[in-house]
C-alpha cells in the first residue's frame, strides 16, 4: 500500500530528529549553570513569569524590585507608548541577558500570553482598579500600584473579584512590609498601648475637586501613543502632551482627584487601618476643624487627618494613640515611643526611604503558596473606602455617614451619587 503524505511527511521528520540525534551525540552541548539551578541560580522551570502593564516612572522602579528577585523572569511588557515599550524592553533584555521580552500595546495581549504567572500593573489611576479585574480573570496574580481604585464601588467590586477568583493581590503599599511601621502597627493591634483611641495619618493635602484637563495639543500617531488607550474607563478629553508623560491632575480619584488624602494618604490611611487589624473603615466623615480631619469607627476611634504636628521622622508619618501609650513612625526607619518599656527588648531594623523590594518579595512568597499578602485586596478597600469617603466629605464641605453593612451614606442621595461614577465605552466593571 502507498504511504500517505501523511506518513512520508512524519518519516522525514523523524529522519531528520535521528540524524540530528546523531549530531548531538558526538558534539558536546553546552549549557548554562543558570538554567540547571547551579551557583544559586533559579532554573527556568522554578521561575515566576511576570509581565509589566504601563511601566512609566514608578513602574520602573517596582520593575527595578522585581528584577533583583533570583526567582523571576521578566517575560513582556505593555505600554501606549512605544517609546517606554522599547525602553523597558532594553532594560528587561539587559537583565536577562536574552531578547525575548515581548511587547504590547494592548494589555490584553498581554494578559493573553498563557505563560505568564503575575503581572504588575503601574499605569495611571485611571486603569488601576478595572485592570486588576481583567487580569484576575485571565488567571493572573497581581501587584498593583496605589490608588488601586477610584471610587467606593470600584473597591468593592475589586475586592470581591479577588476573591472569587482566588487571586494573589497586593497593592503597592509597601510600608506594609518595613519593619518599624510593622512594629508600631503591632503595638496598637496587639493592645501593648492600651485601647486605641486615636490614630493619625498625614494627607499631604486636604482638598478634593474634580478631574479637569488642559488645552488640546496635536496627538500623536496612535502607534506612537495611543490616547484612546490611554484614557481607558475615564472620561473623554482632549490630547495633551504633560497629561500623557505625567498624568497632570488627571484621575487621582476618578471623578474626584483624591489629592493627598488619597494618593498619598492610602499609604498613611493603610497603616492606619492595620493598626486596628483591618477593621471595617470609619463611619462619620467630616471636613477640617483647625487643621484636622476627624473620622470615627463604629468604636469610637478616631482616625485623624493631619498636615502639622508631627515628630520630624521623615515622611508619610502616623501616630497611634492608646489609653496607656502612643508610637510615631515615619519613612526615616525611626519610631518614638511613649516608654522605653514598649520595646520589650525588641530590636526592630531601621530601614529608611520606603523600599518596596520587601513588599515585592512578600508579593512573590504568596504567589507561590496561594497565601494572602500584607497589602492584600481586602485591606487596599477598607483603606481606600476610608479615603474616599473622606474626598466625598470635603468635596461637599459637610460631614457624611457611611454605613458599611450595605456600603452607603446614610440618607444622603447626594453622597451617594459619589460612590461611583459611570465608565466610558466600552468598558465595564
Amino acid at each position: 500500500m502507498q504511504a500517505s503524505n501523511n506518513q512520508l511527511r512524519r518519516r522525514a521528520f523523524l529522519g531528520r530528529g535521528l540524524a540530528a540525534g546523531a549530531a548531538a551525540a558526538v558534539a558536546p552541548v553546552v549549557i548554562p549553570s543558570s538554567a540547571l539551578g547551579l551557583d544559586g541560580a533559579v532554573p527556568p522551570s522554578e521561575r515566576i513569569r511576570v509581565g509589566g502593564i504601563g511601566i512609566g516612572r514608578r513602574g520602573e522602579y517596582d520593575l527595578g524590585c522585581f528584577l533583583q528577585q533570583p526567582d523571576v523572569q521578566f517575560v513582556a511588557v505593555c505600554d501606549v507608548k512605544a517609546n517606554r515599550r522599547a525602553a523597558v524592553k532594553g532594560i528587561v533584555d539587559k537583565h536577562h541577558g536574552t531578547a525575548d521580552c515581548h511587547t504590547y500595546q494592548d494589555f490584553h495581549e498581554l494578559l493573553d500570553q498563557a505563560d505568564i504567572d503575575a503581572v504588575l500593573i503601574a499605569t495611571g489611576p485611571n486603569w488601576h482598579g478595572l485592570m486588576a479585574m481583567l487580569a484576575a480573570k485571565a488567571g493572573k496574580d497581581i501587584y498593583c500600584e496605589k490608588p488601586c481604585t477610584k471610587n467606593i464601588a470600584e473597591s468593592l467590586v475589586l475586592r470581591d473579584t479577588m476573591r472569587r477568583c482566588g487571586t494573589v493581590f497586593q497593592a503597592g503599599t509597601q510600608r506594609r512590609n518595613l519593619p518599624h511601621f510593622a512594629f508600631a502597627c503591632e503595638l496598637a493591634r496587639t493592645g501593648r498601648l492600651g485601647a486605641v483611641k486615636r490614630i493619625y495619618a498625614h494627607p499631604a493635602g486636604m482638598r478634593a475637586m474634580t478631574s479637569g484637563w488642559l488645552p488640546e495639543d496635536p496627538a500623536p500617531d496612535s502607534a506612537v501613543a495611543d490616547w484612546d488607550m490611554y484614557l481607558g474607563p475615564a472620561a473623554w478629553r482632549p490630547f495633551h502632551a504633560k497629561t500623557l508623560e505625567d498624568g497632570f491632575n488627571f484621575e487621582k480619584g476618578g471623578g474626584l482627584v483624591g489629592g493627598g488624602v488619597l494618593e498619598w494618604g492610602s499609604h498613611c490611611v493603610d497603616l492606619c487601618q492595620w493598626a486596628v487589624d483591618d477593621c471595617p473603615p470609619p463611619v462619620d466623615y467630616a471636613p477640617p476643624v483647625n487643621g484636622e480631619i476627624v473620622c470615627r469607627y463604629a468604636n469610637g476611634t478616631e482616625l485623624v487627618f493631619r498636615e502639622q504636628g508631627w515628630i520630624p521622622l521623615g515622611s508619610c508619618p502616623v501616630r497611634f494613640e492608646g489609653e496607656t501609650g502612643w508610637v510615631e513612625a515615619g519613612d526615616s526607619g525611626k519610631i518614638v515611643l511613649s516608654s522605653p518599656e514598649l520595646m520589650a527588648g525588641r530590636k526592630v531594623a531601621e530601614i529608611g526611604g520606603y523600599p518596596a523590594t520587601f513588599h515585592v518579595r512578600d508579593f512573590l512568597d504568596c504567589c507561590r503558596t496561594r497565601g494572602k499578602p500584607k497589602g492584600n485586596a481586602d485591606a487596599a478597600c477598607n483603606a481606600h473606602i476610608a479615603c474616599h469617603a473622606t474626598n466625598i466629605a470635603l468635596f461637599l464641605g459637610r460631614p457624611v455617614k457611611l454605613d458599611t453593612e450595605t456600603w452607603r451614606f446614610i440618607d444622603d442621595d447626594q453622597a451617594n451619587r459619589l460612590r461611583s461614577e459611570a465608565l466610558r465605552e466600552p468598558w465595564r466593571l
